[in-house]
């Protein structure tokens, strides 16, 4: 039967897991502090404060899976102090609940590797917020009375998708017409995920058997591409030049010492500088799952923005 489900948060992938579930002709329950326009039909709304312990408690109550799409503020600071509460807070309320956890995490938490990344990649991020990315996920791990897994996810993009690397200030603007920017290296091999495919997988988690949890999984991703390329296709797509402007590393260092999200972002230069990989084989095996192809997706990405 499936899994009655509260998906916490609604950014991009949260949205598209509410669509996804809604156009299946399945209820659920977006709850956040508060109330966005226009959900779909069937999905409902619970105002909560996700570090309100007793709150979120209450706001899992009739559910079977909480699905945590959120994102915090990029900061060092606001991870650190934030991160391990919700997790805990999470944890806390599924026990009560008797609910299951599915994380959709982040990469984060491991640091340079000389392959691609894979569930059995250490846990080894230099940088604070890699740090507490591990330390979150020893907390779910560790938890022996609540069924928790997680889904790393590289980069993701598609329609809706603004704050990526592939979002406005890259696709955007060639639809726009003005040239893209990128603040990865653009001739490097970078994995990148398909945000309607990672609800997707995110669905599939919350109604698999227990089997499918007390591990992490790493999202699939198609073959690997350069954002160069990416940008080709994006252009191809909206029929204009393939224009590209590329903010080198250095330039990025310095400018740090005055632009706070720069000083962040450079805190993870490893996963933009080289190639950048991921392999997803557990996941595409196990579910028998196959990513969109990015001769696909960039399309459908392209006119999205194209149409906004």
């Amino acid at each position: 039967m499936p899994a009655k489900i509260m998906i916490l948060g609604y950014g991009p992938i949260g949205r598209a897991i509410a669509q996804q579930l809604s156009d299946a002709g399945r209820e659920a329950l977006v709850a956040q502090r508060r109330e966005p326009a226009n959900l779909p039909s069937g999905v409902h709304f619970r105002a909560c404060d996700a570090l309100d312990r007793p709150n979120l408690t209450t706001a899992l109550q009739g559910h079977d899976v909480l699905i945590c799409t959120i994102g915090l503020a990029y900061d060092a600071a606001v991870w650190e102090r934030d991160w391990p509460r919700l997790m805990a807070n999470m944890l806390a309320a599924c026990e009560a609940n008797g609910a299951r956890l599915v994380f959709v995490d982040d990469l984060y938490m491991h640091g340079p590797q000389p392959g691609p990344l894979d569930e059995n990649t250490p846990l080894d991020a230099p940088g604070r917020k890699g740090r507490v990315r591990a330390a979150v996920t020893r907390q779910w791990q560790a938890a022996r009375t609540v069924k928790a897994t997680a889904l790393r996810v590289t980069d993701f993009y598609g329609p809706g998708v603004t704050l990526s690397v592939l979002g406005q200030e890259a696709i955007g603007r060639l639809a726009s017409g003005r040239a893209a920017q990128l603040g990865i290296d653009a001739d490097e091999p970078h994995a990148l995920a398909y945000a309607p495919d990672v609800a997707a997988a995110a669905i599939l988690l919350a109604d698999a058997s227990d089997q499918a949890y007390g591990r992490a999984w790493m999202m699939p991703c198609a073959p690997a591409r350069t954002p160069r390329e990416v940008i080709r296709l994006a252009a191809t797509a909206l029929g204009v030049k393939p224009r590209l402007q590329v903010l080198p590393g250095w330039l990025q260092r310095l400018m740090g010492a005055f632009v706070p999200f720069l000083r962040e972002w450079t805190e993870t230069s490893y996963q933009h500088d080289r190639p950048f990989l991921v392999d997803g084989g557990s996941f595409e095996r196990h579910f028998g799952f196959r990513p969109m192809p990015l001769e696909q997706g960039i399309p459908t990405t392209a006119a999205s923005f194209f149409k906004s």
